[in-house]
């Protein structure tokens, strides 16, 4: 659906993006993370036909970006991270403005308006000024426009940014749903966020893509099972000198106690020393019942410097 060919980007001698390529096909969700100035954006805004590349070719279903820029952008959606909409205007009437430009037919609008405005839930705003409303609600207008003329790829820069917990899980399930229909690429910061909704991520770092896999393998590449966040049935002072027996685990603390007559504790291992089994060795041994324990996920920041302090690409 989306192919990235030799994709490169320069600023007199800078180098915003360096001979990147990748695909993205249909009805998959494809997260792009990156830390600011590391050539993500450049990169959506490129494939979204925003601004030109230096080198390389970007193909969307079929159509070349720069040869056919009419053909291509109209299997285009993008929601920047600050949507593009107008506070003057209504929702229904903003809508309207967005159909008609996309070249939407007359007879088909109403229609799609209705439909899509059911889609993202804002059936129940429609005649409200968009200047109103709130950040969440924004978003979702915004998003609306990217869907305007059912186009098969929809970008977008940071969906979630600025939303609360409630909206965040709003959009991510809306994020879902369209990736049924159609192919997602969406940046973000935040590593949970695209594990709970991508099917494949990319980082990328001083304009290369330097990894490339599925949430899970990414994450699980990198924790080794070194670091462990365990809840454990039983005394925290005795369970912690039982601990100081097993030498692979490096550090306990005490994370508080959530569940009567159990306390959850931080466990740290050596780098690339997978724990877990001498947890369990240790707790079977006193007598302790282990009632959870699971791998601490990485945030994007570790992740990335783990990464990138390493020997190269882990592409797949």
């Amino acid at each position: 659906m989306i192919e990235v060919k030799n994709l490169t980007k320069r600023y007199g001698q800078h180098c915003a993006v360096d001979n990147i390529s990748f695909t993205a096909e249909d009805g998959e969700i494809v997260g792009f993370l990156g830390p600011n100035g590391a050539g993500k954006t450049t990169t959506m805004n490129i494939v979204t036909g925003y601004i030109s590349a230096t080198e390389g070719d970007v193909i969307i279903n079929g159509a070349d970006i720069l040869a056919e820029p009419e053909k291509a952008k109209r299997d285009i959606g993008y929601l920047p991270d600050m949507p593009p909409v107008y506070g003057e205007m209504r929702v229904d009437e903003y809508l309207r403005f967005v159909a008609e430009i996309k070249k939407v037919k007359a007879g088909q609008r109403t229609q799609m308006i209705e439909d899509i405005k059911e889609s993202v839930k804002i059936a129940d705003i429609s005649s409200r000024l968009i200047k109103n409303l709130s950040k969440g609600y924004r978003q979702r207008v915004g998003l609306a426009q990217a869907m305007m003329g059912y186009p098969k790829a929809i970008i977008m820069d940071e969906p979630t940014v600025g939303l609360d917990p409630k909206q965040i899980i709003e959009m991510r399930d809306l994020v879902k749903k369209l990736g049924k229909k159609h192919t997602i690429i969406l940046s973000s910061h935040i590593l949970s966020e695209v594990s709970a909704v991508c099917d494949r991520v990319m980082i990328i770092s001083k304009g290369k893509i330097i990894a490339s896999d599925t949430p899970e393998k990414l994450s699980s590449g990198l924790t080794h099972g070194h670091q462990m966040a365990v809840r454990v049935k039983g005394e925290a002072s005795k369970i912690l000198s039982a601990i100081e027996e097993f030498p692979l685990i490096k550090t306990a603390k005490e994370d508080g106690s959530h569940e009567p007559g159990a306390i959850d504790l931080i466990m740290t291992g050596e780098e690339d020393v997978d724990i877990r089994e001498a947890i369990f060795a240790c707790m079977a041994k006193n007598n302790y019942p282990i009632l959870s324990m699971k791998s601490l996920d990485l945030s994007l920041e570790e992740i990335f410097l783990q990464i990138t302090s390493g020997e190269g690409s882990r592409e797949s």
